[in-house]
């Protein structure tokens, strides 16, 4: 599977805006301290940041149809949604690749 430089670029924004919030060593002393739990929170963010992109792509698209919007911005809507999708799948194929990898260990 051949990667996009496009996608990868769209993907490294997007972790890079979940994390604009705090500075960089407070988020790194803040998931130090918080142990298991700040993977968890990164992922439930990451996955409500990938549905509001992706619903914000068809509420644009909606608008094009009935004339509302601007098709620089329905581009652009939809291509992020497109690229979110892409890395969605990716990291879903990644995820099932090592449970797989994981079960097929001899005990």
């Amino acid at each position: 599977m051949a990667v996009l430089p496009a996608a990868a670029a769209a993907a490294y924004q997007a972790v890079s805006q979940m994390g604009a919030g705090a500075a960089p060593t407070a988020s790194i002393s803040s998931a130090a301290s918080s142990g298991a739990g700040s993977f968890s929170n990164f992922l439930s963010d990451a996955v409500k940041s990938s549905i509001d992109t992706i619903k914000h792509g068809e509420a644009m698209a909606t608008k094009q149809v009935t004339g509302q919007a601007n098709v620089v911005d329905v581009v652009n809507a939809v291509n992020a949604a497109e690229l979110t999708l892409d890395t969605v799948v990716a990291v879903r194929d990644k995820v099932v690749a090592a449970y797989q990898s994981i079960m097929n260990m001899p005990i």
